[in-house]
């Protein structure tokens, strides 16, 4: 008689311990052993630190193409005055300079100096919560070449996003209807007398040495870009000096009439010319900074550029190093130790505790290296590897939100008193928005619709590994550019177009529910999708389709060489991502099969 058994995919994998047991080994054996566990310590420690320093290069690389569109884009205020407008607008922002920090502080600036009122700016900041959260699905993308590592990697990121979607979902039509977080907000700025402070370096004291070696930028010019400055556009984001000093002076000038004196005590009238006096500043460039691109004669755009690719490259190189190191590493009795450190529940009755103990351990993590973005990063491979369950990483990621924001809170106290205020209270914006949804999606575990969500796109992506992609690009590009393109063409427009679409999208989702709930309560032709053509229920077709595009694109590579490498891979069961693109999977069932014999 034979049993069939099918595996949970999202069971964590036990990482066998293939070494000899530490009792087995001599005293030299022990030595060196401790001596080599002490090498990849500091080998995995310099490439963690290499692997923030990229994601910092990163962020400026992409300010430096497309940062000047950004500013760009927040001139606008017909546009922004339109909630979903100014929700894509953080979106777009976000992704062109890889920074919610960045964004965030260009909306600060451009309320304090009033081109934009608190209540604009709302919108903007929920959409940089949902930017930022592109980093880890795309590191996560880098896990591609083997489905079961793919699954849980995906899926332990794509659960930031969900959270971040779905918290928008709810709470953005509640601030437009009710004004929830504003009056929330300005209630707490108004009730404590806040002074002005320094805000903290933490993580940046370590990781700005090499970075500031490589490139420094200019950010101030990006807000005065937003805040419509036009001598602005002319200026490099690469900063050339670090060092400079400013002198202002009174001079006599000359001016057309006595209506351009500075005051009528300080004007004089001699035959047909009128003197006043002005007081001149003049910037004096003392000290050049010493990062590799101060003297190089490129664009912004060819830096950017160079600085891409190089970030880039430097950024997965370390990522699968760290894989393969952490896989090295958290073998037998240290990997179950961890694991168990990790996923494992207080006992009974406090095993509630467990989650909120992970929220504020994301949360300090994030304050420590200053970046959601670097910290989600982070664990997305820890959780495709085994070592961290979705179940914990979600809890985790949203305690990266909270943590983010209390960054931009200290930063906003650096301020000047005159636009203190509003710079905290769209900080405290960001915070509140982020606690709201915390609420919404965690404490009941059956409004845990992130971790359900995400797991679904994870099985899909590990048959269909293509549609990773698709999802990015829908997402993160395609959806926020249509909104924003409709929202140029008015409301009217986007309301028409976007309500038949939604209540499409509603009808689909109710009617999946009651086919697996209560088919019964459905007629007879909805309780399955088959009386749509197959391309219209399933990504079979389109898997095909995807296959013939790529094989006809790849002819030259490894993964069109046919029936050959497809045995390989079969008899090798896994294979790297660089030896094995997302783009070129062979289409294995998602789900593995065991079977034993009674």
């Amino acid at each position: 008689t034979k049993l069939v058994t099918e595996e949970d995919p999202w069971d964590l994998p036990e990482l066998k311990d293939t070494g000899v047991p530490w009792s087995a080994l001599d005293t030299k054996g022990k030595v060196l052993r401790v001596l080599v566990s002490v090498v990849k310590l500091a080998v995995l420690l310099g490439l963690l630190y290499m692997f923030i320093c990229s994601l910092d290069i990163l962020s400026s690389a992409f300010q430096l193409v497309g940062g000047k569109a950004a500013g760009d884009i927040f001139q606008d205020n017909v546009v922004l005055s339109n909630p979903l407008a100014g929700l894509v607008i953080g979106v777009l922002v976000t992704l062109l300079v890889q920074s919610s920090s960045t964004s965030s502080s260009i909306v600060v600036s451009m309320v304090s100096s009033g081109l934009l009122t608190v209540q604009l700016a709302v919108p903007i900041i929920m959409g940089t919560n949902i930017g930022t959260s592109v980093t880890n699905t795309l590191v996560a993308m880098t896990q591609a070449g083997d489905r079961s590592v793919f699954r849980r990697a995906f899926a332990g990121a794509t659960v930031h996003d969900f959270f971040n979607w779905l918290s928008v979902l709810v709470l953005l039509p509640l601030e437009v209807a009710t004004g929830y977080l504003y009056e929330v907000t300005k209630l707490i700025i108004d009730s404590f007398q806040i002074q002005s402070g320094e805000a903290p370096d933490l993580l940046n004291v370590i990781t700005d040495v090499l970075t500031d070696s490589i490139i420094k930028l200019d950010k101030s010019v990006l807000s005065e870009i937003a805040t419509g400055d036009p001598a602005a556009r002319n200026k490099s984001l690469i900063k050339k000096w670090c060092k400079t000093y400013t002198n202002t002076s009174t001079v006599n000038v000359t001016v057309p009439g006595p209506e351009n004196c500075t005051s009528p005590s300080m004007c004089w009238t001699d035959g047909n010319y009128t003197f006043t006096l002005k007081n001149i500043s003049q910037t004096y460039n003392i000290k050049k900074c010493d990062h590799l691109f101060v003297d190089v004669n490129l664009s912004d755009l060819a830096v950017g550029l160079i600085l891409l690719a190089l970030s880039l490259l430097v950024l997965c190189s370390c990522l699968l190093l760290i894989v393969k190191l952490l896989n090295s590493m958290l073998k037998g009795q240290v990997a179950m130790i961890i694991k168990k450190i990790l996923n494992t529940d207080f006992p009974f009755p406090f095993g509630w505790v467990t989650g909120y103990i992970a929220i504020l351990v994301g949360a300090g993590m994030t304050f420590i290296v200053q970046s959601s973005s670097v910290f989600t990063s982070a664990i997305t491979p820890l959780v495709g590897i085994g070592v961290i369950s979705i179940q914990r990483a979600y809890p985790l990621s949203l305690g990266s939100n909270i943590g983010t924001t209390t960054t931009a809170i200290l930063a906003a106290m650096a301020s000047p008193g005159d636009t203190l205020a509003n710079a905290l209270q769209i900080a405290l914006v960001h915070f509140l928005f982020n606690i709201s949804g915390i609420i919404l999606w965690y404490p009941i575990p059956f409004t845990r619709f992130p971790i359900r969500l995400a797991k679904a796109l994870g099985n899909i992506t590990a048959s269909y590994r293509w549609f990773a992609a698709v999802y990015i690009i829908f997402c993160f590009f395609l959806l926020p550019l249509l909104v924003f393109s409709l929202s140029l063409a008015g409301w009217q427009v986007l309301v028409g177009v976007a309500c038949p679409l939604v209540a499409l999208l509603i009808i689909i989702v109710v009617i999946n529910v009651l086919q697996k709930r209560k088919p019964e309560c459905l007629p007879a032709a909805l309780r399955s999708w088959d009386f749509l053509p197959l391309w219209a229920h399933s990504l079979e077709p389109w898997d095909k389709v995807v296959g013939v595009i790529t094989a006809k694109c790849c002819c030259c590579c490894k993964c069109c060489k046919g029936d050959e490498d497809k045995g390989r891979d079969t008899e090798k069961g896994h294979r790297e991502a660089y030896d094995n693109p997302a783009m070129c999977a062979d289409r294995e069932s998602v789900l593995s099969v065991k079977m034993t014999k009674l």
